[in-house]
């Protein structure tokens, strides 16, 4: 197990990092049958206005995060830490990694969106200082 006394590097993704980063959401159980992530990584990838963060700690991927800027806020994606290296500080990290490559955008607020029954991350961005907002998303799909 990697500790975060260990040097850990933050870069930002390349099309070579996909099939890791992939593998890490789905071992974080983050995918879905009705998202693509190989297509969401290749957007991602396409636009200036995204990046993929990656953490790496000894060479090996132990954290991801997809941000995004649409003009009028901040979006955060795919927060992944590897199983084996929870508990560290790493989803701080790389949430802190997200929030200043949207500042550095110039962007005023960051938003994020997890499933209304997933206690755990709902209370992990509370105690980062992130409040559930008075909004409904409402949503249809296109296919």
């Amino acid at each position: 197990m990697l500790g975060l006394s260990t040097a850990m590097q933050i870069s930002t993704a390349k099309e070579s990092d996909r099939d890791g980063v992939i593998a890490l959401w789905e071992a974080c159980e983050l995918t879905r049958p009705w998202n693509d992530p190989a297509a969401d990584y290749r957007l991602a990838m396409a636009n200036e206005t995204s990046a993929i963060l990656l953490a790496h700690i000894e060479g090996e991927l132990v954290a991801s995060v997809m941000t995004g800027f649409d003009g009028h806020r901040g979006w955060v994606y795919y927060l992944a830490v590897a199983p084996a290296s929870r508990k560290r500080g790493l989803g701080r990290t790389m949430m802190e990694a997200a929030e200043q490559w949207l500042r550095e955008r110039k962007a005023p607020k960051i938003q994020l969106m997890v499933r209304d029954d997933n206690d755990t991350a709902i209370g992990f961005y509370k105690a980062l200082g992130y409040d559930v907002q008075p909004v409904v998303t409402i949503g249809r799909r296109l296919d």
